[in-house]
């Protein structure tokens, strides 16, 4: 950890970080989340018979979409040419519901974390909305990082970490 926070100054205003003398490395960032449903609305979802349509596959492409634009929702994040975006929902009778798991990188000066959490935390927000009319109890839990490599800081994995 580096005791600071890179996006305060030192009055502590907020600005953008400054990455031009950075270089340029190859950087992924992978995130997950869950929603935890009812298991009739998870069998609805994987049935296909949802009255808005195919759940997953939408979620899946609001999350590439999300990613893309992450730099539009979150003010001090840097617009990036992202290589690659991979978002994976998977059913889980157990939870009951559905794993979401979001692959961002590219190579360029800044990190793409905010983006792969951006793609699960829309997936997952997309996943709620188009299957509350039977389910307004679901629950989006557990949006984190699990790992990320490149850049300066490099490599970090929550498992390395205990999920700190």
């Amino acid at each position: 950890m580096t005791g600071r926070l890179t996006h305060l100054d030192e009055t502590g205003a907020a600005h953008m970080v400054d990455v031009g003398g950075k270089a340029e490395t190859e950087r992924v960032a992978v995130a997950a989340g869950s929603v935890k449903m009812q298991s009739q609305t998870l069998e609805l979802i994987k049935s296909g018979n949802s009255a808005k349509g195919d759940v997953i596959g939408t979620a899946r492409i609001a999350g590439i979409m999300a990613a893309k634009r992450t730099h539009e929702l979150i003010p001090l994040c840097h617009p990036l040419l992202l290589s690659k975006i991979a978002v994976d929902i998977e059913a889980d009778e157990g939870l009951p519901g559905l794993h979401v798991v979001a692959s961002v990188s590219l190579t360029g000066k800044t990190g793409v974390e905010m983006e792969a959490l951006t793609a699960v935390s829309v997936a997952c927000l997309t996943i709620y909305d188009m299957a509350k009319a039977a389910d307004k109890g679901m629950i989006i839990q557990n949006i984190r990082l699990l790992r990320k490599t490149g850049g300066k800081s490099g490599n970090w994995s929550a498992d390395a970490t205990g999920g700190k």
